[in-house]
């Protein structure tokens, strides 16, 4: 295997044989499912809408191309447990990159398209691939050679693409231990470099099934739009609908105008992710009550859900889930949608099916569950992440109410300490949310020479809104009946914030613009 050591198997023997009894991880491998999958729906259609390279074909369609792909890598040396790593958008070639490496028994590294070359540079020193599959342009991103020079078989999308592309397709899958590594995703938000998160053919077949039984038979065919180089979106992009034999729609680039066409055209349903997706179609001036039959459900995540958005959705008519997880342990929390509706709207849910959760001392959320990844592929923060009995300490803070239902409450990066008294960021940003001009709040601490901390407001806007006043702020926070020094000290404006591939703001980014502004 190139690129990945040893991983520290944190599961124990015990919890193992669990899982394997519970027929929560089988012998299948990411190959197994897909080649099943799209053998049973190979009629099923597969569209990407993009001005740059939109396509139009079924399952059978890209599963040629995928086949003749892993044949092209598997002449040229690529085979079990040797790194593909991928940077594209949500294009064809992307699928037919994933596909071909699970039947290849390959490990797969997906790349969000907007990472720079430091952040790539990064990725590829950490797991050494075998190829690297790219574009020249996409966006502001630009393919950089020098970046990707050790890496033995290099293609961009166009004729270095094509020329990896057999003539005859490969058959069948290649065994795998299906214990073994299958994705790295690499994940940013809390630290300056990306954690490279490692998950198991075993953790992402249940993530897949546990993800389908919540799926309503009702919902129409999703359109795909967080994009395939996230772990999730990977997932929900070109192993979920196989799996599943729904329809795939991708779009490469998240415009609210367009994503309204597509719902006119195609029929195509919003299904969920970050709030920020379905709050800027509801915005949007051409929306209209009758697009709401494209969303009938909505489930919430990928980072700390305002109450004020679930209540608005619901009141809209759609039913709305919350969950909570995240790229290291995807699905630990979940409402159904039968649940009462103010445990959907005001709580992550309980634990999903084989999830445990436990509460540490200071409020954090420990985990284990058999969708739980490996490790990081940096063993020191493997280490930090896993206590001895295999809990993963998810940084995160909430509370567990009596019925087991989860409230996300803060990350404990985003405690302000204030002379000595700790606010919750998130506590603050709701009561943000309730201002007319604002459409989005992230609040940081920012220094404070006698303080220590005081509460900054980053802001962003509703179109044709002005910024509001410190005045305003202070009146609004004192109707509200919050604690003086809970209240926004600092009032920054932004277009918008520097985000992961899933929509979730990165507050350590933004908490080091506020300080350098200081």
């Amino acid at each position: 295997m190139t690129g990945i050591g040893a991983v520290r198997h944190h599961v124990s023997p015990e919890l193992a044989r669990r899982y394997e009894a519970e027929g929560w991880w089988t012998r299948d491998t990411l190959g197994d499912l897909l080649a099943r999958g799209l053998k049973d729906n190979a009629h099923a259609t597969f569209r990407v809408h993009s001005n740059e390279r939109p396509y139009s074909g079924t399952f059978a369609d890209v599963e040629l191309l995928a086949r003749k792909l892993a044949a092209g890598l598997r002449t040229r040396g690529v085979g079990p447990g040797d790194v593909v790593a991928f940077q594209l958008p949500n294009w064809v070639e992307a699928a037919a990159t994933f596909w071909a490496s699970a039947f290849l028994g390959a490990v797969v590294v997906p790349i969000v398209h907007f990472y720079g070359p430091k952040e790539l540079r990064y990725i590829l020193d950490s797991v050494k691939p075998r190829a690297f599959i790219t574009t020249e342009k996409f966006g502001r991103m630009t393919y950089t050679p020098d970046v990707s020079a050790d890496v033995p078989i290099v293609a961009l999308v166009g004729p270095s693409f094509n020329a990896l592309i057999d003539i005859e397709p490969m058959d069948g899958t290649v065994a795998v231990d299906p214990a073994s590594p299958a994705v790295i995703a690499f994940t940013s938000g809390t630290t300056s470099d990306p954690k490279g998160v490692i998950h198991s053919h075993q953790t992402l077949g249940f993530e897949t099934r546990q993800l389908l039984a919540n799926y309503q038979p009702d919902r129409g065919p999703l359109l795909t739009a967080l994009p395939v180089g996230h772990f999730i979106g990977m997932l929900g992009a070109f192993l979920l609908p196989v799996v599943d034999g729904m329809p795939i729609d991708l779009c490469d680039v998240w415009d609210p105008d367009k994503v309204i066409d597509l719902m006119e055209t195609h029929g195509v349903a919003i299904g969920g992710g970050p709030p920020y997706f379905v709050t800027s179609l509801l915005d949007h001036p051409r929306f209209t009550p009758d697009h709401l039959r494209y969303i009938k459900y909505i489930g919430l995540g990928g980072s700390s859900v305002p109450s004020s958005v679930t209540r608005r959705l619901s009141d809209a008519g759609i039913i709305v889930t919350r969950s909570y997880g995240s790229s290291e342990h995807p699905s630990i929390t979940g409402s159904k949608t039968t649940a009462p509706e103010d445990k959907r709207l005001f709580t992550d849910g309980p634990a999903r099916p084989g999830v445990e959760i436990r509460m540490a001392d200071d409020g954090e959320i420990l985990s284990r569950g058999p969708d739980l990844f490996l490790g990081y592929t940096d063993p020191a923060l493997t280490a930090r992440a896993f206590d001895d009995d295999g809990w993963y300490h998810t940084g995160d803070i909430g509370v567990l109410d009596d019925d087991g239902y989860l409230t996300l409450t803060d990350r404990k990066s985003d405690i302000i300490i204030r002379g000595g008294e700790n606010i919750s960021a998130l506590e603050v940003e709701e009561i943000l949310l309730g201002l007319p001009a604002v459409a989005e709040a992230v609040v940081v601490a920012a220094p404070h020479e006698r303080l220590g901390e005081r509460a900054a407001a980053v802001l962003r806007l509703k179109p044709d809104h002005a910024m509001p006043t410190m005045d305003e702020v202070r009146e609004h926070f004192e109707r509200a009946g919050v604690a003086r020094q809970k209240w926004p000290e600092e009032l920054h404006q932004v277009d918008d914030y520097p985000r992961t591939a899933s929509g979730k703001v990165q507050k350590y980014v933004v908490r080091q613009s506020v300080r350098e502004a200081q």
